[in-house]
């Protein structure tokens, strides 16, 4: 089988479980969701069907883009149905003779009337709606990545690592200057090695705006790396993936700043060590908070997320009662602790994570960089 097809069993096998004839995944405009382009390689908007006797038909916007870069079944343009998912929802039945009554999924983020319209315009099949659906069952499938998924970020990582060196020495030389120049310098440094841009905006923020966890603006034109504590967080989108790492730039940090940076290392190495095979992504999370606790502080945030086609995916690593999640090879999560003072400013220092057969292997080489 190919690699979509391995991915489509998955869904395939959990639908014959549940009874259910018709998936339908969307990802337009206000309902994002990437698993279309991790079942078919479509990195556009477009609906996706998925039928019990194992077939896909792929509904793009773009139907030229999907024809160089997607695989499916069927495919056919959403100007067909005057771009209306039920239009699209009722051609995928016929053309894959769903029996009437049978059971058709729409994405749980589908809202109440738009739900109702589905119902009032298919009478003659069960509609569901819910949250235990195979967007969930997808979600948790992505958590674990595949050998093409990992061959993939260890070459982002690759590039990512590049750029955090030339970062470093711009930095030091003075070639970067103002947060804007490091935002740019990114995004220019990262199409340019190959990627798709970064895998979300980048934040940079100098001395007087890193006491927020997510500067807002995410960057401005004030100085970058002056004295005291600067925190840059970017990811670099390579194939669909984003890798997402955070560097803070100390420079002449005081007692105080050096103390938030001291401990924020220590709980990076903490929760490190612990990040192994079978471990409790809530008990890592758990003990990194009690680490600061020690020193009457507290990281506003969670641990860490998964990474994928999204920058924030499955497995979460954060302290919540609901959060059931083991760590096992083949999940690749971040692992970013932080503290963020008014006054003396922020420090985050944040690491992708492959988990292997053998335990953690660190893809980025992120850190505190001290000026």
């Amino acid at each position: 089988m190919n690699l979509y097809e391995k991915r489509l069993s998955n869904i395939y096998d959990w639908m014959a479980r549940e009874g259910i004839a018709l998936v339908m995944f969307e990802d337009t405009e206000g309902r994002r969701d990437k698993t279309i382009r991790w079942l078919t390689g479509q990195p556009g908007d477009a609906l996706l069907f998925l039928s019990l006797e194992r077939k896909c038909m792929l509904v793009p916007w773009d139907i030229n883009l999907a024809k160089v870069y997607a695989a499916a079944d069927i495919i056919l343009s959403y100007g067909q149905f005057d771009r209306i998912p039920r239009n699209a929802i009722r051609k995928a039945a016929e053309r894959f003779k769903i029996p009437q009554g049978s059971k058709i999924e729409i994405p749980p983020v589908t809202s109440y009337p738009v739900f109702l319209n589905y119902v009032g315009d298919l009478t003659e099949f069960d509609i569901i709606c819910r949250e235990r659906s195979a967007v969930s069952q997808a979600q948790k499938f992505r958590a674990v990545k595949d050998e093409e998924e990992i061959k993939i970020y260890r070459k982002a990582a690759g590039i990512t690592n590049i750029l955090t060196e030339l970062l470093e020495k711009n930095v030091r030389s003075g070639k970067i200057k103002t947060e804007m120049d490091a935002a740019l310098f990114i995004e220019t440094e990262a199409r340019r090695r190959g990627c798709e841009g970064t895998g979300f905006e980048t934040l940079a923020a100098g001395p007087e705006r890193s006491w927020s966890i997510h500067a807002f603006p995410a960057c401005t034109g004030a100085a970058f790396a002056g004295q005291g504590l600067s925190i840059l967080d970017f990811g670099l989108r390579l194939a669909g993936y984003t890798t997402d790492v955070t560097l803070t730039f100390a420079r002449d940090p005081d007692a105080p700043q050096e103390k938030l940076l001291g401990l924020t290392e220590r709980a990076y190495k903490l929760a490190l060590g612990m990040a192994q095979n079978g471990a409790s992504a809530r008990n890592i999370a758990a003990a990194v908070d009690g680490h600061f606790a020690k020193s009457k502080k507290a990281m506003p945030h969670a641990l860490g997320h998964g990474i994928g086609l999204e920058e924030h995916e499955d497995p979460p690593l954060r302290n919540r009662e609901d959060n059931t999640w083991i760590l096992e090879p083949g999940m690749v999560f971040t692992l970013e602790p932080g503290l963020y003072d008014p006054v003396c400013g922020g420090c985050r220092l944040e690491n992708d994570i492959l988990m292997t057969e053998t335990g953690p292997e660190v893809l980025t080489n992120a850190g505190i960089i001290r000026l």
